[in-house]
């Protein structure tokens, strides 16, 4: 009985074991598309930090993510995100085929493309010698010591390496157990004199540390991808070339970088400074005012940089068309809302607020955040109807007039006379509202980041592009400024 069932169980285990050895063969024959789409999710490696991927109470977050979450679901698949700050693991660990690829703000160069393939580039960045403002600059590196300290195995690494033909005495320590900011607050501190940073990283931190300082350029303009092994398989390197080029050519990349760099301007060393005093010294005695105005459905931090950019926190402010007060209302709009004195904080921040609220109503519902918030901020200060004016004008040349990113190209057009003579409300300053915004964004973002949430409030859901992806706005404003022969002053 008992030599019978031992029988019995042996042919089934060597049923079972040529069942998997079948199984396991035929999966091995699958492509790499094939095989991600039976495990229903596809492994990626990424990095923590401002311009790549961040973890929250709600979970990840970041422009790398949105990417990746956006090919995931062209795959019809969900997405599982490893993390690491080595790039030396994370490089080799694609190489093996651990992961299906890596987006981690990875920088294209020649030795890693001896190892690795890269998708389409989708940013472009240079690298910076950062030191702290108030010490001597180094113009080149001769004048850099041994006090540079940089990221283990980054491209920045490879950069000090051809450098060095050029520098021989440079020398240089390297860390993969840092990130960039440990070594930006390390540079702050005074700990390092000197670390080498990518662009994009640099322009979203100095926007809370203006402290840091840019010595120059370590390298030409570089592209950042993402990284795959170099396998035969091609199945999932050709969809990505597919997703990229989709998303290139239906504005959702540009509508992504707009909306986790697009209010980045150049770095203005004073107004920044200007503005980290103010937090210190000015937002205190307002910020119970804020946290009364903005309710459960605004973020008090997002009111208190409207009110930055609209008076610098100064209740008593006055601006020569008339507005008033610390939120800049009108008399006409401060009647509407039953403001009694505009020069009193308080009721200046609840009209203020509350005028907001009036113009985001007036936004079709179709528009969604962060558009329709923008649109809002562009309404509040130019005027609906001139917004409106622009948003009708990039619909007649054939654009969405739903996006941010389209309709700020459009506005400041309402300077010149061949543009605003089509329109309903005539002239005006146009570039005003795009300038405004991007300020605001700015602001939020700063405070985000220094002040903590109102507990149970909304936050705007907005992210930190480089300067180069707002380039197209700033041309369209410049050109409509400086085109004279074309622009009336408002009729008053």
């Amino acid at each position: 009985m008992i030599n019978h069932f031992a029988k019995t169980l042996g042919l089934l285990a060597f049923i079972s074991i040529g069942v998997l050895g079948l199984t396991s063969c035929d999966y091995q024959q699958k492509s790499q598309l094939e095989r991600i789409k039976d495990k229903g999710y596809i492994k990626v490696y990424s990095r923590i930090s401002p311009t790549t991927m961040s973890v929250g109470e709600s979970g990840f977050s970041g422009f790398e993510y949105e990417l990746v979450k956006l090919f995931a679901e062209d795959l019809g698949v969900r997405v599982e995100i490893v993390t690491h700050n080595d790039i030396a693991k994370i490089l080799s660990e694609v190489e093996e085929g651990k992961v299906d690829f890596a987006a981690a703000g990875l920088t294209v160069t020649k030795q890693r493309q001896e190892r690795l393939r890269f998708g389409p580039p989708y940013q472009s960045i240079t690298s910076k010698l950062v030191y702290l403002k108030g010490t001597k600059r180094p113009r080149d590196f001769s004048q850099v010591d041994e006090q540079l300290t940089v990221i283990g195995n980054s491209s920045h690494s490879e950069d000090l390496y051809d450098v060095q033909e050029d520098y021989p005495n440079l020398s240089w320590t390297e860390r993969s157990d840092l990130t960039t900011q440990d070594l930006l607050d390390q540079v702050l501190s005074g700990e390092i004199k000197y670390t080498i940073v990518d662009s994009n990283e640099l322009d979203l931190m100095r926007q809370v540390q203006p402290e840091l300082a840019v010595a120059f350029s370590v390298s030409e303009p570089e592209d950042l991808a993402w990284v795959f092994s170099k396998s035969e398989d091609n199945s999932l390197f050709i969809k990505v070339i597919e997703f990229f080029s989709r998303i290139r050519e239906d504005g959702t990349l540009s509508y992504l970088i707009e909306r986790y760099y697009g209010h980045l301007s150049k770095f203005d060393y004073v107004g920044s400074r200007a503005f980290h005093r103010a937090i210190e010294s000015k937002l205190p005695e307002f910020k119970p005012f804020f946290y009364e105005a903005a309710g459960d459905d605004l973020d008090w931090r997002f009111l208190a940089a409207m009110g930055y950019q609209e008076s610098h926190w100064n209740p008593k402010a006055r601006s020569p068309t008339g507005v008033r007060g610390l939120m800049m209302l009108t008399q006409d709009t401060s009647r509407q809302l039953g403001i009694e004195n505009r020069i009193d904080a308080e009721q200046s921040i609840m009209g203020g607020a509350e005028y907001f609220r009036l113009m985001k109503d007036k936004i079709p519902d179709r528009i969604s955040d962060p558009d329709r918030t923008w649109f809002a901020l562009a309404g509040y200060n130019v005027g609906f109807g001139h917004l409106e004016d622009a948003r009708r004008l990039a619909q007649k040349a054939g654009e969405n007039p739903d996006k941010w990113l389209v309709v700020k190209k459009f506005l400041p057009l309402l300077r010149q006379k061949k543009w605003y003579s089509q329109t309903r409300f005539g002239y005006a300053r146009g570039d005003e509202p795009v300038k405004y915004v991007n300020n605001i964004r700015r602001y939020y973002q700063v405070l985000k980041k220094l002040e903590e949430p109102k507990p149970g409030a909304a936050e705007l859901v907005e992210e930190e592009p480089e300067e180069n992806d707002i380039e197209p706005a700033d041309e369209v404003i410049d050109e409509a400024i400086e085109d004279q022969g074309d622009v009336e002053e408002e009729k008053q």
